[in-house]
């Protein structure tokens, strides 16, 4: 590959990388409420956290150690019970915080295992890494786009099989969890009322989908019994 080649498949890696990380979610809805709360370090540690995670399964999924997860649905059905329990705790305790006093100075990094904790038990994330994310590495294409809006798909379309394509990818996410608590924080000092109403927000966020987490695992179960 050359030169060029490889700098415009990192730029692509790095769209989609930010197309993955930026759509509304419960590693958001921490980030954000860690951010407007305790700071922009504690913010960009929440960040960090999902993305040491999206490590982890990346290299999980190169050796086959998450597909089974896929395989059996009792681990994948516990995933989805603890996940979901962990955002509903969350979502509780962004809550009662949204009008306490900032505490940016006794927990900058806890949000790190809060996010790290949330994406761990996140199976949409480990089906991620054993089909989109493992293709990144494999010859083909991929539409980077797509997960953003059905509109637009075939927009950016790039050929995969290169490690410069992951590489990308990462610091497309790595942007994110830097420029998103930037962009809060930023917004939080010109705006009064601000640190609350993304806080209560991130709460929402958080119980609805630990909720829907709850309501997956109870499915699961029942079609297992």
């Amino acid at each position: 590959m050359s030169v060029l080649g490889a700098v415009t498949t990192v730029l692509a890696g790095m769209v989609f990388g930010l197309a993955i990380a930026a759509p509304p979610g419960p590693m958001n809805a921490v980030i954000a409420e860690e951010s407007v709360l305790r700071g922009w370090l504690s913010g960009v540690w929440a960040g960090l956290g999902a993305m040491a995670a999206d490590a982890c399964f990346f290299v999980l999924a190169l050796v086959g150690a998450v597909a089974v997860v896929e395989r059996v649905p009792a681990i994948r059905g516990a995933a989805f019970a603890a996940g979901g329990l962990l955002m509903l705790y969350f979502a509780y305790g962004a809550a009662r915080g949204a009008n306490d006093d900032h505490e940016a100075a006794t927990g900058e990094r806890r949000g790190f295992a809060k996010a790290f904790a949330l994406a761990i038990t996140n199976p949409y994330q480990v089906v991620f890494w054993l089909t989109i994310g493992v293709g990144m590495l494999e010859p083909g294409r991929i539409d980077v786009l797509a997960p953003l809006s059905a509109d637009l798909a075939n927009v950016l379309v790039v050929a995969t099989g290169s490690p410069a394509l992951v590489v990308g990818f990462f610091a497309g996410i790595a942007a994110w969890v830097v420029g998103f608590p930037t962009t809060l924080v930023a917004a939080e000092r010109r705006l009064t009322g601000v640190g609350p109403t993304v806080a209560y927000a991130s709460a929402l966020v958080l119980a609805g989908f630990g909720l829907v987490f709850l309501g997956e695992a109870l499915s699961m179960a029942g079609s297992v019994l």
